[in-house]
């Protein structure tokens, strides 16, 4: 199925047309936040009418569900000795985080719109959590340490990556995998308090 020309150009399929919007709604997201982005700004930047936006999405909301969906490609933690959990899961989001700007957009959201907090919550409560539950102690106990483990990461994602404070930023990859490996592996591996 082709949609309607971008600006007089050749037609896009309708599954070209929805790349389009969404990975300029990823832009506009990442550079407006979730409350100033508008769908007419998504739609101009996609070259394309904003009726097709809502035709696809429905809504603001549902495109920004769309656009933040993410597969955090969690590594398979269980066949590693133990005391290389917390740096090989610190050192994957270090990758995440420096290859992926629709993180950024998320967080940048989530820490000002509902919506998009809920966005970040399920994420993480979706890939997450599994990946703890099969690394800690006690299973039942892995929300709260999937809890801890996101205080750290996203903490320093916002330090880094979004508030770009200096000595975050100047931290070597090294250094900052130094510093939180040991606390997301005491968080993840040690019997609780």
């Amino acid at each position: 199925m082709t949609t309607e020309a971008p600006a007089g150009g050749p037609r896009r399929t309708s599954g070209a047309t929805k790349a389009a919007i969404l990975e300029a709604a990823r832009e506009r997201f990442a550079a407006d936040g979730y409350e100033r982005a508008t769908i007419r700004a998504i739609a101009r930047d996609a070259g394309i009418d904003p009726s097709m936006v809502m035709r696809y999405y429905g809504s603001k909301e549902g495109l920004f569900a769309a656009a933040s969906e993410v597969d955090l490609r969690m590594p398979a933690l269980g066949g590693l000795p133990g005391k290389h959990i917390g740096a090989v899961l610190v050192g994957h989001f270090l990758d995440l985080w420096e290859a992926d700007d629709v993180l950024a957009a998320m967080l940048r959201v989530a820490v000002t719109n509902a919506a998009g907090a809920e966005r970040v919550q399920m994420v993480f409560a979706g890939q997450l959590v599994p990946l703890v539950a099969g690394v800690c102690p006690d299973p039942a106990d892995a929300p709260r340490r999937a809890a801890l483990a996101s205080s750290q990461i996203l903490g320093m994602a916002l330090t880094r990556y979004v508030l770009r404070f200096p000595p975050a930023v100047a931290m070597s990859r090294e250094e900052v995998i130094g510093w939180l490996g040991p606390t997301i592996q005491r968080y993840l591996t040690a019997e609780a308090p």
